[in-house]
């Protein structure tokens, strides 16, 4: 499975982006999809957001539920993460993954064996 993100930039607060992944190699509507974002200085990549590859359902990371969206399109092999009213405090490198494990699971990093290579998010003034 390979992951391609694009989209990423330099925005002002308040601002929007909006981010793209596309994945290849393997049967994307067989794959749960996720955005995880890692902070500058920080260890470790965090959840985003979700959506499930059953029903679209979605899940959201509390600080950005309401401002950013995650949608998929399956015959495009792509999922996108809209992100509005952006905030300096979204500022991190942003990567998409897949997996096929459990929906109850899927914010957890360690569930996701194919991650992207990230896009870089800049917030500022």
């Amino acid at each position: 499975v390979q992951l391609q993100a694009s989209g990423g930039g330099l925005v002002q607060p308040g601002g929007s982006l909006r981010l793209s992944c596309a994945l290849s190699g393997r049967t994307f509507s067989a794959y749960h999809m996720a955005w995880f974002r890692q902070a500058p200085g920080k260890g470790r990549e965090l959840f985003v957001a979700a959506i499930s590859r059953h029903d679209g359902s979605t899940r959201y990371l509390d600080s950005v539920r309401g401002r950013f969206t995650i949608s998929r399109d399956n015959a495009k092999n792509t999922v996108d993460l809209q992100m509005n009213s952006l905030k300096p405090e979204d500022t991190a490198v942003y990567y998409c993954a897949a997996t096929q494990s459990t929906w109850a699971r899927v914010d957890l990093r360690r569930e996701h064996p194919y991650f992207g290579q990230g896009t870089q998010v800049t917030v500022s003034s």
